[in-house]
Formats: C-alpha cells, structure tokens, sequence
C-alpha cells in the first residue's frame, strides 16, 4: 500500500469514527439522558458547560432554516452534494493533514445529513458559556468536527504556501539572470 493510500484510508477511518461518535453522543442525548424531556430541556454540568436539547431547522448559524417537508429534503440534497464534493476533494489530496481536516468535515457533515433525514432537524446539545454570555450557538459533536476542519484548511490555505512552487518559480528568474550576465560577458 503506498503512503497516499494510506492516507485515504486513514481519512475514510476518521470519517467514519467522527461520524459513530456523532450518532453515538446523540443516542445518549435521546435515551439515556432523554435531554428532551428533562425540566427546560436542560441538564447543568459545569459552571460554564451545560446539555440543552435543540432542535436545529437550519444550516449553519440558523441559516437556511427548513420550514417545510420539502425544504427540509433541499437542505438533505444541498448538504449530501457539498459531502460528495468533499469526499472528491478528498480523495485526490495527498498529505494527511489535507486528507484529515476534509474527513472532519466529510465526518461531521455526514452526521447532520442523518439527522435532518431521520428527524426533519439536526440534533444539538452542547452549550458553552461563560455566565450568561454564549460565544458558540449550541452545537453537537459534527459541528465541532466541521469546524475544527474548515479552519485546519482556511490555516493551511492562508499561511502554508507551497513553498515547491515559489522556488521553481525563483530559480527560474534566477537562472535568467545568469543567463542575462553571461550574455553580456561574452559580447
């Protein structure tokens, strides 16, 4: 098995795990803690961590929010196509990290597309604050998993060029220059 396979295969495995986490924290919230039946919805944890149940209509950020059978089945399609595509991107990467940040989101999108399948709604339950003050909407364990994933590319993208390609590009106007002076040497 080349090291590129490996990669993939280890990107699918992240997928998949990300996506039995998801579904497993899930079916904690639903039976065990029947988070929707308790008082308010509600279970405290910690002074700045707390269950709440949460029905999410929406995309990201409430966006999109389905409000009929069939906009819920457009959000299922538009959310199942951007994870094929993710899943392309994927596999024609090579470095692991590209490969493991694209199976977070792959992962987590997976997650949620089962929920608004089976539910009409994706299931979220985490909410972090500080006192009354919610820096995060509440959230579950795919959003975390995209997100942590968008941002691992955005980095990538942002500040590691690809070195390989600016130094052919250097050497290139390097190898002109000297071209150019041993030209004019010569005459």
């Amino acid at each position: 098995m080349t090291a590129v396979s490996r990669n993939r295969l280890i990107g699918l495995s992240l997928a998949a795990a990300i996506f039995a986490v998801d579904r497993w924290v899930k079916w904690l919230m639903l039976v065990p803690f029947d988070l929707r039946n308790q008082p308010g919805g509600k279970i405290d944890l910690l002074p700045f961590f707390d269950l709440t149940w949460t029905q999410n209509y929406g995309v990201s950020l409430g966006m999109l929010t389905a409000t009929s059978a069939e906009m819920r089945w457009i959000l299922v399609g538009v959310t199942g196509l951007i994870a094929l595509v993710v899943l392309i991107w994927m596999m024609r990467e090579k470095k692991l990290i590209d490969i493991a940040a694209l199976a977070m989101i792959l992962g987590g999108a997976a997650g949620n597309i089962r929920d608004r399948s089976v539910y009409g709604y994706v299931i979220d339950y985490a909410d972090f604050h500080i006192g009354t003050f919610r820096p995060f909407l509440i959230f579950n364990i795919a959003d975390a998993a995209i997100t942590i994933g968008v941002l691992i590319i955005l980095a990538r993208s942002l500040f590691l060029r690809d070195k390989h390609g600016e130094e052919s590009g250097d050497a290139k106007d390097d190898k002109a220059a000297k071209t150019g002076d041993a030209a004019t040497e010569t005459h």
